[in-house]
């Protein structure tokens, strides 16, 4: 009699963990274990197993004996499900941002002037170096296609990104190791075109060639023809691609025509990108003055 009623104290625990989803560590399947073979285990434990990393399952059978039912009981482990790896399927980091911080307003001065411009792919600098009047072997370079420039005893050089004054430093410190060098002077004399892509409802889409003194927005779209009657001018979108991540902004550029709003003229950069959606609007002159004409017409044939 008393095996009997351990034996149902068994059945009933077992029951009551079954009905219960737990979740276990791998280290606490022995104590899952023995939480099943005690029938004084409380529900209290079962909840401090189910904050850990393993799935627990019980399995239960009856089996008829001599002595009355005897419960056989199995228990199995398995890792459970981690919600971070859901988390981890998904994108760090947004690749298509709306930032418009990252697109200057376009300046009425030259951007050539600024003492932090930086050499460009088919820039020409002119070079007087003090000391050499018949010069170094090198009165002066333009940055190729890759950046670099050819210097006297040194080789390639990369000068594309560099100031004056940095291009300076470094004609200085690898041409001076063989030829001693009081002091040099550089001057851009010429500037590379900037390619810019300009795309969607413009006369002349493609790629566009820009001078230095015309980075901005309103001239790459000029150089493509404008935008046509079928251009959203007030939805314009700039793209800009950097470090992987493409940032873009809306222009205006019916207000920046017709209400002279400069925020909405922006500095272009090489690469970047101008797309002008096709508008859904409806055209007085293209949508309804045709039908008008030809419903006037029939009136004017059928009268």
């Amino acid at each position: 009699m008393q095996s009997k009623a351990q034996s149902l104290a068994v059945a009933a625990a077992v029951a009551l963990s079954c009905s219960l989803p737990v979740t276990a560590s791998a280290s606490s399947t022995d104590a899952a274990r023995e939480a099943a073979q005690n029938p004084a285990v409380s529900q209290q434990s079962a909840v401090s197993m189910s904050q850990r990393g393993t799935v627990v399952t019980r399995k239960t059978d009856k089996q008829s004996g001599a002595n009355g039912y005897a419960v056989k009981e199995e228990v199995v482990t398995k890792p459970a499900a981690s919600k971070s790896r859901s988390k981890a399927a998904q994108p760090s980091e947004e690749r298509y941002v709306e930032n418009a911080q990252i697109f200057q307003t376009a300046q009425l001065r030259r951007e050539a002037t600024s003492p932090n411009y930086r050499l460009f792919k088919g820039d020409s600098v002119s070079l007087l170096v003090i000391g050499f009047p018949d010069g170094i072997g090198l009165n002066g370079f333009t940055v190729g296609t890759d950046g670099y420039v050819q210097l006297p005893y040194v080789g390639s050089v990369k000068m594309e990104g560099k100031t004056l004054d940095e291009a300076k430093d470094l004609i200085m410190a690898s041409v001076g190791r063989y030829i001693k060098i009081p002091d040099m002077s550089l001057q851009i004399t010429g500037y590379g075109p900037r390619r810019v892509y300009v795309m969607g409802e413009v006369s002349k889409p493609g790629i566009v060639s820009l001078s230095i003194d015309s980075m901005n927005a309103y001239a790459a779209l000029s150089a493509a023809g404008g935008w046509t009657g079928d251009g959203l001018s007030t939805g314009i979108q700039i793209m800009r691609v950097v470090d992987g991540t493409m940032y873009w902004r809306k222009l205006n550029m019916k207000s920046y025509a017709r209400r002279h709003d400069l925020m909405q003229n922006v500095v272009v950069e090489e690469g970047d990108i101008l797309y002008v959606p096709h508008s859904n609007g409806i055209k007085l002159g293209r949508d309804v003055l045709p039908w008008f004409n030809a419903w006037a017409l029939y009136k004017g044939l059928t009268d």
